[in-house]
């Protein structure tokens, strides 16, 4: 009975909690909806809340929007209205303008058309006077011919007789002064074709700067020289282009020749075949051609070193080989290297003072006697044929035209080519650049004084500057400052006519006025 008690209880029991766990889950349930719900009503409330105000921002923006459209609209309509305005008003200008021109072009019509009828009218009127004048002379040609009694051709024949005879004498006259003139010029130009070739040909002085000496052991050395029947001295000459002069000198033959290149291969060549000791025409030959490349070799040296100690670069080898070949130049005695870097400093002295291409200057200064290494067998004075080898190898347009001008025989195209100009007329000019015999020099000094003392009214005359500048004093009471002046012309052209002279010569004629008083 107990168990059945219990059995039952335990039941009881258990549906009693699950009853109670069934209420309990219930109520948490319902008491969940509910609170969901009313969150679901907030955020609804809120979300339309929320969409109100996003719709208002969104509307307040486009009005917004609209307004700035609009005014943007405005602005630009009343811009275009204006412009049409201005254009507007430019028409109409225009439109007055054309009609002022068409009344100025109807008057001037109108006035063409008056001068014209006026010139048609005075036209008229020469015609019929040129009528009467022609009548006119008729009869007066006829009353001359029956005073005369001499026809209008005969007159005529006389008087083209008497004129023939008067241009006769006057072209005679003309001819001889053109002849005289043309003279003149022509000695001029050929004495300075003449200076020009010898520049060309290096043989400035004959005796000075044509010959080389070299100095031998022995006098058994000639025999050696000449060779067999003189076969070794005409194989050397042959090869050379030198002439040997084997003489009494003792202990020295001379190597004779124009071209100062040849005649360096002929010692060089020389001096190696006498060292060597095996003189024959075969190995003379070979020791020539030998030293030629090595020559040639120091040739393009020498032109690099004088670039880099100018400080000029950027020459065509063909130039460097010419500049190299200036070693083997002279110009009056004075070595052409030597002379064209002189004058390549100073012409950039003179351009560095005056604010102009150094460069440039040094260039022009160092290539302005180029054409004198040119083969003689090129025509042509030497300045124009180094500007043709200037623009040959490209070289600047002022450094060409400074090569070509700088004897006068292109014009000057830029202040540099007269800067080279001056630079090279310095370089020759100093005292000791060129030579000249001291007898020649004295005789040109004492001629030049005495030709300018010559004239009425010289007191004293010196020779300066090397002969290059002669100061006349002149007496004050026997010329006047006018007078003074055209002496100093009168001077300078006698010189001119009567002396021949490198360069230059300028005359300064000086007259002085001196009071003198003592005090007692």
């Amino acid at each position: 009975m107990e168990p059945y008690i219990l059995i039952v209880s335990v039941l009881a029991a258990a549906g009693l909690s699950f009853f109670a766990g069934w209420y309990l889950n219930s109520r948490s349930g319902q008491n969940k909806i509910t609170g969901a719900e009313e969150r679901a009503k907030r955020i609804l409330e809120d979300a339309e809340k929320e969409a109100g105000t996003l719709k208002k921002e969104k509307l307040l923006e486009a009005k917004d929007e609209w307004y700035k459209r609009k005014k943007e609209f405005e602005s630009e309509v009343q811009s275009k209205r204006n412009k049409a305005q201005a254009f507007e008003k430019q028409l109409i200008s225009r439109e007055e303008n054309v009609d002022r021109k068409l009344d100025l072009l109807s008057k001037k019509e109108a006035s063409l058309q008056s001068l014209d009828r006026e010139v048609t009218e005075r036209k008229k009127r020469s015609e019929e006077r040129e009528q009467e004048l022609q009548k006119m002379v008729e009869e007066e040609n006829n009353k001359l011919e029956r005073i005369s009694g001499i026809s209008r051709e005969e007159a005529k024949k006389q008087l083209i007789e008497n004129l023939m005879e008067t241009v006769k004498t006057e072209s005679s006259q003309m001819l001889k002064v053109l002849r005289d003139k043309a003279k003149e010029e022509a000695k001029r130009e050929a004495q300075k074709i003449i200076v020009q070739a010898i520049q060309r040909t290096a043989a400035d002085h004959t005796v000075e700067t044509t010959v080389s000496v070299l100095n031998l052991e022995s006098d058994e050395m000639k025999g050696r020289i000449i060779g067999r029947e003189g076969r070794n001295i005409r194989a050397f000459e042959a090869a050379t282009g030198v002439d040997v002069i084997v003489d009494d000198t003792p202990e020295a033959v001379i190597l004779s020749g124009f071209d100062p290149f040849r005649r360096e291969v002929a010692r060089v060549s020389l001096e190696r075949l006498i060292a060597d000791g095996r003189i024959h025409p075969a190995r003379i030959e070979e020791v020539v051609e030998k030293v030629k490349q090595e020559l040639e070799e120091e040739v393009l040296r020498t032109g690099e070193n004088t670039l880099l100690e100018i400080g000029l670069h950027g020459a065509h080898p063909e130039i460097v080989k010419h500049i190299g070949r200036m070693k083997y130049r002279s110009s009056y005695g004075q070595n052409l290297l030597q002379h064209s870097i002189e004058t390549a400093f100073l012409a950039g002295i003179m351009a560095s003072e005056l604010q102009l291409d150094v460069s440039l200057a040094k260039r022009g200064g160092l290539l302005h006697d180029i054409g004198k290494t040119v083969d003689r067998s090129v025509e042509g004075p030497h300045a124009l044929i180094g500007y043709e080898l200037c623009k040959k190898y490209n070289e600047h347009a002022i450094v060409s035209n400074s090569v070509g001008a700088h004897h006068e025989d292109i014009p000057m195209e830029h202040p540099i080519a007269a800067l080279v100009q001056a630079a090279d007329a310095i370089s020759g000019a100093r005292p000791g650049a060129r030579r000249e015999s001291v007898e020649g020099y004295v005789k040109r000094l004492e001629k030049l004084e005495s030709l300018a003392k010559s004239f009425h009214g010289v007191l004293n005359t010196y020779a300066i500057q090397a002969g290059r500048e002669v100061r006349v004093i002149c007496n004050h009471d026997k010329l006047d400052d006018a007078a003074a002046d055209q002496l100093s012309h009168d001077i300078a052209n006698k010189i001119q006519q009567e002396m021949e002279y490198p360069g230059q010569i300028k005359v300064i004629v000086i007259r002085e006025v001196r009071a003198v008083a003592y005090a007692k």
